[in-house]
């Protein structure tokens, strides 16, 4: 199976090309610039691997959610590679390629989601396989979810930005914090294998963003 992956959910860009079970992929801290990179990224990559886009099975993406801005430029390219060539788009949760980085077997996925507010899931590992435990939601960090055991593992931006609320919240349940990561397309390519492999890829036309939250900013009322 040859799958492209592509995520711009966050300022880091990033694309992946899975051949089989090898992976070669391309980042960058791209800050504003997802727009400008992610095209010559994909060209470089399928240059690097001697492929053209017609030998790909499919293009998968990161949702969502994350940046609003950032999840409909992954799925605008997303859509517009698949649909020139034909192929199928797999949309992959964020918050699950976020989980699937940690490398850890429980693990809270969170990201800041700016307006006070964070996305977060958890998610668990076994048999070689990911089980959603907490469905993606956004809200402030008490709204984390609350789990019943401990060792859990908590990752992502939400981490650094409201380290002591999330302290809180779970206490002496974390096994550990790694706020650095992110959503990385290298994930999103893993995770999307077995969806295509089982043909569950959508027509490129029905490829969507999961916002998770339709509001972009606060009103002046709120910000006062």
């Amino acid at each position: 199976m040859n799958l492209l992956a592509l995520d711009t959910s966050t300022e880091y860009c990033s694309v992946a090309l899975l051949r089989g079970e090898q992976l070669t992929f391309r980042e960058a801290h791209a800050v504003q610039q997802h727009s400008e990179l992610i095209l010559p990224m994909v060209e470089d990559l399928l240059v690097c691997c001697a492929l053209e886009l017609r030998q790909l099975d499919g293009i998968a993406f990161g949702a969502g959610p994350g940046s609003f801005t950032g999840l409909r430029i992954a799925c605008g390219v997303a859509q517009g590679l698949a649909f020139g060539a034909g192929l199928p788009v797999v949309p992959v949760g964020t918050l699950a390629a976020l989980a699937r980085e940690a490398g850890q077997p429980k693990v809270i996925a969170c990201l800041d989601a700016r307006m006070g507010e964070i996305y977060h899931a958890a998610y668990r590992y076994e048999r070689g396989q990911w089980t959603e435990i907490a469905a993606p939601a956004v809200g402030p960090a008490q709204s984390a979810p609350m789990l019943e055991d401990d060792g859990w593992f908590g990752c992502g931006s939400g981490f650094a930005v409201y380290a002591d609320a999330l302290a809180e919240r779970y206490g002496g349940r974390l096994a550990g914090v790694a706020p650095g990561l992110y959503p990385h397309a290298r994930s999103v390519a893993w995770l999307a294998a077995p969806v295509l492999a089982a043909g569950g890829g959508l027509p490129a036309e029905q490829a969507a963003p999961i916002y998770v939250r339709d509001k972009v900013a606060l009103k002046m009322h709120e910000q006062r």
